[in-house]
């Protein structure tokens, strides 16, 4: 009986998994993250491998996650990932900010004229700050 429920434990993982994932990559796709920066970086015969990669990198994430895989790699490494992680991160926001046309309500609201850049390099520069803390800093957002 407890060999029924391991497997049917299993499954219901696996299939919770598929889902979980087949949304995180269709929002990913309908924001448009991929296609923007091959599009921005003059890139755009590479979008295959652009898709290959956030592939590969979330199913080493998840199996970084589920095994507990922790790699001594050191700061520079750590910074390095972070750094990329903050990019991506920011890429995204911005990226989905843009599909739902935050920016220019926003801008509408607040009668922001000027400066815009710098509302948004600050979003990204704080998403970068933020992922540096977390891989860098060890337990730095874990609470007492």
């Amino acid at each position: 009986m407890e060999l029924i429920k391991q497997i049917a434990a299993v499954f219901i993982g696996l299939g919770s998994g598929l889902v979980i994932s087949g949304a995180v990559y269709a929002f990913i796709s309908v924001v448009g993250v991929v296609t923007r920066l091959a599009q921005k970086t003059g890139t755009r015969n590479r979008i295959r491998l652009y898709e290959s990669a956030l592939a590969v990198g979330g199913l080493l994430g998840v199996a970084a996650g589920l095994f507990d895989a922790r790699l001594p790699i050191g700061r520079i490494p750590a910074v390095i990932y972070s750094f990329c992680i903050g990019v991506f991160y920011g890429c995204l926001a911005v990226s989905l900010a843009e599909v739902i046309n935050v920016i220019p309500i926003l801008t509408r609201r607040t009668k922001i004229q000027r400066g815009m850049f710098f509302f948004i390099l600050a979003i990204a520069l704080g998403k970068l700050a933020g992922s540096l803390l977390y891989y860098v800093i060890p337990g730095f957002f874990k609470p007492e």
